[in-house]
């Protein structure tokens, strides 16, 4: 077993401890019922493995996803819809309620009365989702509802994307305002980043533990709260602190929205959904700068930048207050259990994801050592997160790099300045043609190989990025160095880039998915951790200059 086949095989017992109670003849433990049901983790249907078979506790190895709503009846699902989020959740946020040691005497029950009996048969005491046809899961809702909150959530992502490179327009302003360098400016784009490398680490569990609503709510009324911070702010410390907190709480939308596409769309239509994800958090980055030009060119000024991002993010804000519905499958049985107790006046009535006590020194441990002892025993998470993070802090790069070329060498104004960003938008979107013509191939291996996805073949699409990605790195270069050559020339240069860039992220991102999907929010925030450097990317780029 590996590292992450021993994790799996941990965080499963502690899901459902109940299935391990058996000794196999070679030492291990092996699960009591004659068959094993794992789920997607956005709450698909599993099918039945032998019970000693050793595909049993590989289960990073087993097929997780079923779309065929048929396939079990209500008495089999027993809340097999959920089983891996009992198992992932158990491997992200804390401790399960039987890991939780304690020498703490228990206090008197009051009033002389003795302590009540234990529930009889407490698993009939816990909700499960009735069949897999249930309208409460978010998979079964209509897709014009399915497709509302993918707008909202999609033009959130946006506004965080967006907010992190508006203010490289007023970086300039900004150190002329403050009598500072253009390095200190241009900080305030850096601390941004950032804030978006350092946010992950706390909205990914606390989206484990708490579902994604409330994080997501949170961190949009936080994200428009810090922009127009900065907008009044009255010296340079803090507006610069408060981009950070900006970028802290924009990251929110970029960590959860992609788990809220999975819980809600298929494995059959939930790549393209990520698809438009992925456009959105790296077109908000290219259509901000000229945006931002024409603001600081006008009478408005560079601190309207900020007003403008805080106007967009407030009404992110209100949109997901008022409209956003919880997702998560076990915090929708959370609700469904406490409207049950409510109406019933049954108190043993809950939900499995109630029986979770968070243990922080189990929550430290889950979240950093293991994202750690991954990076440092296996091969593929580091390379892939090395190469993501190089490739992030390009994209920021280029924010400086084109206002070099356009505005210093063909002496195009701050606004006109950011229009050939359009050239790598019109890449990026090229790769999600690509992506949906590619599709239909996608699904007739899918249903070949029995349902089971791999992840070698995110591979061609990677490949082909980094080829053009490549392409596009030396176009920039060798014609946008002098004015003689057309500014058009490095403009379509972007074309190259923007499929690149998005080619790469995407597939690479969707491969640590396929390899790791129990597990995945390890190797994502191992990626994360490793982006923290490339904040310094646009500093460097001026410092040079």
């Amino acid at each position: 077993m590996d590292i992450v086949d021993r994790d799996l095989e941990k965080a499963a017992e502690n899901a459902s401890p109940d299935r391990f109670q058996q000794i196999g003849a070679d030492g291990e433990r092996i699960e009591r019922a004659e068959s094993v049901s794992t789920s997607s983790s956005s709450g698909s249907d599993a099918q039945a493995r032998p019970a000693g078979s050793s595909s049993s506790r590989r289960m990073s190895r087993l097929r997780t996803q079923v779309d065929d709503p048929g396939v079990l009846e209500r008495n089999a699902t027993a809340m097999s819809r959920i089983e891996t989020q009992r198992t992932q959740h158990s491997a992200t946020v804390g401790a399960s309620v039987t890991s939780k040691k304690t020498t703490k005497p228990l206090p008197a029950f009051g009033a002389g009365k003795p302590y009540p009996p234990m529930l009889p048969a407490q698993e009939e005491y816990v909700v499960e989702f009735d069949g897999a046809d249930d309208p409460m899961h978010a998979q079964n809702w209509s897709m014009t509802r399915k497709l509302i909150v993918a707008a909202m959530l999609g033009y959130t992502t946006f506004i965080a994307a967006f907010g992190s490179s508006i203010f490289s327009a007023a970086a300039r302003p900004v150190a002329r305002e403050y009598h500072v360098n253009v390095e200190i400016g241009v900080l305030g784009v850096s601390l941004y980043v950032l804030g978006f490398a350092t946010g992950p680490i706390i909205w990914a569990p606390f989206s484990e533990l708490q579902g994604r609503r409330l994080p997501l709510v949170l961190g949009s009324f936080g994200m428009c709260l810090f922009q127009f911070a900065v907008a009044t702010g009255k010296d340079l410390q803090t507006i610069m602190i408060c981009r950070f907190w900006g970028g802290f709480f924009g990251a929110c939308p970029l960590t959860i929205v992609a788990a809220v596409f999975s819980d809600m769309f298929d494995s059959k239509t939930r790549g393209l959904a990520v698809t438009v994800f992925a456009i959105m958090v790296f077109s908000g980055p290219l259509l901000a700068p000229f945006i931002g030009g024409f603001i600081e060119t006008s009478y408005l000024g560079w601190r309207w930048t900020e007003y403008l991002t805080g106007i967009m993010a407030s009404l992110a804000f209100v949109l997901n207050l008022f409209f956003l519905r919880e997702t998560y499958p076990p915090m929708i049985l959370v609700e469904k259990a406490a409207e049950l107790r409510r109406r019933t006046k049954n108190w043993g009535i809950h939900a499995k994801q109630e029986e979770i006590e968070v243990n922080f020194s189990e929550l430290i441990e889950k979240n950093f050592s293991r994202p750690i002892r991954m990076l440092l025993f296996e091969p593929i998470v580091l390379l892939l997160s090395i190469y993501m993070a190089f490739i992030y802090g390009l994209l920021y790069l280029f924010l400086t790099a084109y206002a070099l070329v356009f505005q210093g060498v063909h002496h195009f104004n701050p606004g006109l300045g950011g229009l050939p960003y359009f050239g790598i938008i019109i890449g990026e979107l090229i790769t999600g043609i690509v992506v949906v013509i590619r599709q239909p191939g996608y699904h007739k291996k899918l249903a070949a190989n029995g349902g089971m996805a791999l992840p070698e073949w995110r591979c061609p699409e990677i490949i082909a990025g980094g080829i053009s990605f490549a392409i596009g790195l030396f176009f920039f270069g060798w014609t946008g160095y002098k004015e003689t050559i057309h500014w058009i020339v490095p403009t379509i240069s972007g074309l190259f880039l923007g499929f690149g860039i998005m080619a790469i992220f995407m597939q690479s991102l969707n491969y640590l998915v396929d390899a790791y999907l129990m597990v995945s929010a390890k190797p994502l925030l191992t990626s994360s951790m490793l982006s923290l450097p490339c904040c310094r990317c646009p500093l460097a780029h001026i410092a040079q200059c």
